[in-house]
């Protein structure tokens, strides 16, 4: 039979990782049902995501307010030889 490991009483718990610190306090669970439980409201968590990363599906998009545009990279012209 295989032994149960017991826990080391040198390593802590529930240790917390890092995050922005907009997000500073943020948890968020799923419950028995499925349904997700944050502690911060979700249009503020959306409004985050809007500022700090860049969805390619949206950045054409010149009608979202707070939205980081990326400028694309101009290739230089190809000097084809016929």
């Amino acid at each position: 039979m295989a032994k149960k490991k017991q826990p080391d009483q040198n390593e802590p718990q529930e240790e917390k990782p890092r995050v922005h610190k907009d997000l500073e306090g943020f948890d968020i669970k799923i419950n028995s049902f499925g349904e997700i439980n944050t502690s911060f409201d979700m249009d503020k968590i959306n409004e985050f995501l809007n500022r700090n990363v860049d969805d390619k599906k949206l950045r054409d998009r010149e009608d979202i307010p707070g939205r980081k545009t990326r400028k694309s990279k101009k290739k230089p012209p190809s000097s084809e030889e016929e």
